[in-house]
């Protein structure tokens, strides 16, 4: 109970006029009631018409003054209104989408689908070992957080500059140097909830006021081994793409880790699983590893999607054609783990784009998609590119043509 119900007529509330609007609402329809209950014709018609009037200035007025209210508590006023009702009833009839990945790849991926869907629950590799993740594991002894928070910044619908905010990365001048402030609030976070990082995870989620969830695909504080095809091994996920050697099979440096409840549940109940795209060895595969992650995948009803990459990366797939990425998933997974791989088939890429890249041993992966159904999967190959500063997927070429699989495999099922 308020102390003081007067408050609500202080000057300033903006809730006078819209109380006194749908009160005049009120008397007019008592008005009109009266005089459509006269014998007259024309006495009883004008009647309606009040009601009719005073019916319109109520809901006006009722309105309004919940609009007024609402808006107190949104920075942008009815803009954010309208953004949370679209969110909140159109976007979530959206299917249940589940990502599965890692690195920037996966953030643009999620960042474009937040707009068909906030059903969407991207699984996160916790390998990185490289930059501020990799220096803040050593210190604090805790999973990679710099693959986490890319996804967090991807979905949130806080204001621009709480984004900005968390991928600032402080200059080489600073003690900080090339650390990230997002990573060091979820490292501060996983302290100040007693080391739980699933928690700190759904903490931080709500401080950027996120469009679905993002979920560490383990909590074990785990590490890339690889194994070449010369007989060497590496460890590290930063240390893996420096050998001249082929990678041979991955590993885990704890291979009983378990995935997360949170990341079994949402492959349990997802409608659509996508696989990529980003680093097929350090950022796909490694949620493929772990105990019982690619079973569950495998075993869930939804529709699988693997995203192949637009290019080869130096040290990981070099001269990888498409269907060798897919063995390399099959090698490390189960035949299950994808229905359909979407493929770009654009290789006119302007020779100023390729040189900056041969350079850096990187080539335009072949479209192989003869290989790919030998292998038993469906392929849908398209008009993917998109030439930048940089060779990658347009996102929004890639979004349309996952959406358009979507859809086409939800008609299939109805």
């Amino acid at each position: 109970m308020l102390k003081n119900p007067f408050k609500w007529l202080y000057p300033g509330m903006k809730v006078k006029r819209w109380l006194l609007t749908s009160l005049v609402g009120v008397v007019v329809v008592g008005v009109g009631a009266v005089l459509s209950a006269e014998e007259y014709t024309f006495i009883s018609g004008l009647g309606i018409v009040w009601i009719l009037c005073g019916m319109i200035l109520i809901v006006m007025g009722m309105g309004k003054m919940i609009v007024s209210l609402l808006t107190l508590f949104l920075p942008q006023g009815e803009k954010d209104l309208v953004n949370i009702l679209y969110q909140r009833r159109y976007l979530e009839r959206g299917p249940k989408i589940v990502t599965i990945g890692g690195g920037h790849g996966l953030s643009h991926l999620i960042f474009g689908l937040k707009e068909y869907t906030s059903n969407i629950t991207a699984i996160v590799t916790v390998a990185d070992s490289g930059g501020s993740s990799g220096r803040l594991r050593e210190e604090f002894n805790i999973v990679a957080p710099g693959d986490i928070r890319n996804c967090l910044v991807a979905l949130a619908d806080a204001p621009a500059l709480m984004g900005d905010l968390f991928q600032f990365r402080f200059s080489q001048d600073s003690e900080l140097k090339g650390h990230n402030f997002g990573n060091l609030f979820l490292t501060a976070m996983v302290q100040i909830t007693d080391g739980d990082f699933e928690k700190a995870v759904k903490e931080t989620s709500k401080v950027l006021a996120i469009r679905g969830k993002v979920v560490p695909s383990t909590v074990s504080n785990v590490h890339l081994i690889a194994e070449y095809e010369d007989g060497t091994k590496t460890e590290g996920e930063a240390q893996i793409p420096n050998s001249k050697s082929r990678i041979k099979h991955l590993f885990l440096t704890d291979q009983g880790a378990n995935p997360t409840e949170d990341a079994l549940q949402a492959i349990e109940e997802a409608d659509i699983i996508i696989l990529g795209p980003g680093s097929l060895y350090t950022s796909v595969i490694p949620n493929l590893i772990i105990k019982g992650m690619s079973e569950a995948i495998a075993r869930s009803s939804a529709f699988k999607i693997y995203v192949c990459n637009v290019m080869t990366q130096k040290g990981e797939t070099d001269r990888y054609s498409a269907s060798e990425h897919i063995n390399a998933i099959l090698d490390h997974s189960l035949k299950n783990v994808i229905d359909v791989c979407l493929i770009n088939n654009n290789t006119n890429i302007p020779t100023e784009a390729l040189s900056r890249y041969k350079e850096e041993k990187s080539y335009p992966v072949t479209p192989d998609a003869d290989k790919i159904r030998e292998l038993g999967y469906k392929v849908f190959a398209t008009d993917l590119l998109g030439v930048t500063d940089y060779v990658r997927h347009d996102s929004k070429k890639l979004n349309r043509s996952l959406i358009k699989i979507i859809e086409s495999n939800r008609v299939i099922k109805r």
